[in-house]
């Protein structure tokens, strides 16, 4: 028992041991440890701090590196402008020296300036009385004073003068109508190159072409009922022939033609025809030609960029589509024409839009629902009028044939690209032997007559002017050739549209300053 409790003592004693040199070997180590790890931390942080003492020594080198370049940059630019400022003092202090120079030297011409002047009246006073002893001679030897002398030296300056001005303004008005001249005639060259349109002739026949014989023998129906049917509503001749798979549709009205062509292609595409389908047919085709002239008008208006027209007259238009003059296409002869007006008037620094509408409506008097016995420009002046068109435009529709006094500048515009368009060979139908011919003609006629001296035709033949002799034929008697002329023009010549006759006569006195 004893030898166990000793053991135990003696386990326990060496236990306590062991534990103390344990902790004091562990605290040794952690205490070489510590030491070490500060160690290494102190000379760390000697390497950081000597690092941070470079970049800044680097830091602050490269700072006075550039604060002395700065200052360097600044000295240059100092003893640049120091370098200015002397040169500019240097400058001014030459000019201050000339300018004292110059200071004396005006004062030394003023000097001379004023001995010269008080020499100068001196000199004046003495030469006026010589003057005046000079006129009093004068005056004695010719026997006129002063005053009357001077009246005759202006009389005679003041002849002169005017002889002279007027050989000036002679020649003045000679050049300036060459130079208008010339001046016309470009711009009639550039508006004619500048306006292309195509030319159509229009026939007084349409052709209706069909498949086969036996459809002609339907159109004519039983003892020609039918065909009677289609020319009592349409107006048209309906010529039935020899001509294979065709038929001829005869009428002077483009409109009328139209309206019996369309009908009578319905009729045999339905291939129902009797009178009762051919008035009903017709009934429809004229109510779709109205509309189709009424859509051509607006298309025309929109293709030249005119607006702000009354719808009778867009109607107008239209049916101008089924006008024809001289075998010319009535609506493509207006619209070449209110190209030309819009061409010519923009050339002239006028309103190109005035003369386009103008140039557009001046033949409207062609194509109205009612046609009174007056002449077309009249007559299309008037409706002009009537749908509240400017007076411009009404006076240039009405005085394009001269039947009309022009008022405005658009008025010889619109008269001149007609001409233009109308006149010109090739736009119209006749050939040129048989214009030329008809013309003639019609001069030879008038020139039949006593006391005609010249004759000419004008406006492509729709005007005949007659020149007559002052001394031979009194005033009643020019009435009374006018009168005449057109009975037998009318009697004797076949024409188109109608001529004007104008018998001129005038006195004349001339003579030469030579």
């Amino acid at each position: 028992m004893n030898n166990i409790l000793t053991i135990c003592i003696g386990l326990a004693v060496g236990l306590a041991i062991g534990v103390l040199i344990s902790i004091f070997f562990i605290k040794h180590i952690l205490t070489k440890r510590n030491d070490r790890l500060v160690k290494e931390a102190t000379e760390e942080a000697e390497l950081i701090k000597k690092e941070r003492i470079l970049q800044a020594k680097e830091k602050f080198l490269q700072l006075k590196a550039e604060h002395e370049k700065m200052v360097a940059e600044k000295n240059k630019v100092i003893a640049v402008a120091e370098n200015r400022i002397k040169q500019k003092e240097a400058t001014i202090s030459q000019k201050q020296e000339q300018l004292q120079r110059k200071q004396n030297e005006l004062s030394q011409l003023q000097q001379a300036l004023t001995l010269q002047k008080e020499g100068a009246e001196k000199r004046q006073e003495e030469l006026d009385k010589l003057i005046k002893q000079q006129q009093v001679l004068l005056e004695n030897v010719s026997g006129l004073s002063v005053e009357d002398a001077k009246k005759e030296l202006i009389e005679s300056l003041k002849d002169e003068a005017q002889s002279e001005a007027v050989s000036i303004a002679k020649d003045i008005i000679d050049e300036a109508k060459i130079n208008a001249n010339l001046e016309a005639k470009k711009i009639v060259i550039k508006t004619i190159q500048r306006t292309a349109v195509e030319n159509t002739h229009e026939n007084s026949v349409s052709v209706f072409n069909i498949e086969n014989e036996e459809i002609k023998g339907r159109i004519i129906g039983r003892e020609g009922r039918n065909i009677r049917t289609i020319e009592s509503l349409t107006g048209v001749d309906v010529i039935i022939d020899d001509s294979p798979d065709a038929i001829i549709l005869s009428s002077f009205d483009p409109v009328r033609r139209e309206i019996a062509r369309l009908s009578l292609s319905k009729l045999v595409t339905d291939g129902r025809i009797h009178p009762a389908k051919i008035e009903e047919v017709v009934t429809k085709t004229k109510r779709q030609i109205e509309q189709e002239i009424i859509e051509i008008g607006k298309r025309t208006t929109i293709d030249l960029g005119i607006h702000g027209m009354h719808h009778d007259l867009i109607r107008l238009i239209g049916k101008m589509k089924y006008r024809s003059s001289y075998g010319q296409n009535l609506l493509q002869h207006s619209k070449e024409v209110a190209m030309l007006c819009a061409t010519m008037a923009a050339e002239l620094g006028l309103n190109a839009k005035t003369a386009k509408r103008a140039g557009l409506l001046h033949d409207i008097g062609k194509v109205p629902d009612n046609e009174p016995d007056m002449p077309h420009a009249e007559l299309g002046a008037t409706l002009a009028e009537k749908y509240k068109e400017k007076p411009e435009i009404v006076n240039a529709i009405a005085a394009h044939h001269d039947e009309a006094e022009m008022q405005f500048l658009i008025s010889p515009i619109v008269q001149v690209c007609d001409a233009i368009s109308g006149a010109r060979p090739g736009a119209r139908r006749e050939v040129v032997e048989a214009y030329a011919k008809r013309l003639k003609d019609l001069e030879e006629l008038a020139l039949s007559y006593p006391g005609v001296m010249k004759t000419y035709a004008i406006q492509a033949g729709r005007e005949l002017r007659v020149i007559v002799g002052a001394d031979k034929i009194d005033d009643e008697a020019t009435n009374r050739l006018s009168y005449e002329l057109s009975k037998k023009i009318q009697n004797e010549m076949t024409y188109p549209g109608q001529i004007k006759i104008t018998v001129v006569r005038e006195t004349r006195a001339v003579s030469y300053a030579k």
